[in-house]
């Protein structure tokens, strides 16, 4: 969580030993832990360097950005088709919940896992090899391009209307335009997040965090 919401920077040196005390628990808890989060793709290990927490670039971005596309727009498809009607039911209520934080927010924020509304589309798929690509893959990488740099200002209502196009798409069972609507709103996304990133002097997040103070 540290990581993806940004408390350790991006491009920083994970030390076994300084974790081990900041969190109080063994260095071999923090190895493993260190261990998942390369299987994420949120840590990456170098010769002579070691654990580096990734560095969020636009090169990076528009990579996982055209695989996250094609990944949860098929999602978005089969959710279409495969969600049960209840599932319909608890997105919608997620999204009446996100409605009211977006009226008395500046920015969307949600939390990893079940209160988000893309994880839920993505378990709503009912294809589970889909759901491990997505969420034992790059879902947490695309977290921290999400959190770190992602939807604040005008892009916080015109995100969350997408989303209840998205969700509205679902409930008609038209997997079609279920598709169409989320490749197009995470092409918007991605859009939102690399213009922060192709700031002029800004080349990765670890500069805007400098910009910013």
């Amino acid at each position: 969580t540290d990581i993806v919401e940004g408390h350790i920077v991006a491009g920083s040196k994970l030390s076994e030993a300084e974790l081990s005390t900041k969190y109080g628990v063994s260095r071999a808890v923090i190895r493993e832990a260190i261990s998942r989060l390369t299987a994420c793709h949120i840590v990456e290990r170098k010769a002579n360097v070691g654990a580096r927490v990734v560095a969020l670039t636009q090169e990076g971005l528009i990579e996982l950005y055209q695989v996250r596309e094609s990944l949860e727009g098929m999602a978005a498809r089969l959710a279409a088709l495969n969600m049960t009607d209840a599932q319909i039911t608890d997105l919608q209520r997620l999204l009446d919940t996100h409605a009211q934080e977006v009226k008395d927010s500046q920015s969307y924020y949600q939390e990893a896992g079940d209160v988000d509304f893309h994880y839920r589309i993505i378990l709503g798929s009912h294809n589970t090899r889909l759901i491990t690509l997505l969420t034992e893959g790059i879902y947490h990488l695309v977290r921290m391009y999400r959190v770190q740099l992602g939807m604040a200002g005008p892009r916080v209502t015109t995100a969350f209307a997408e989303h209840q196009h998205i969700a509205q798409a679902i409930a008609n069972r038209d997997a079609e335009l279920a598709e169409m609507l989320m490749r197009r709103h995470i092409t918007y996304s991605r859009q939102n997040i690399e213009h922060k990133l192709h700031a002029p002097s800004i080349s990765t997040l670890q500069d805007i965090n400098k910009e910013s103070l």
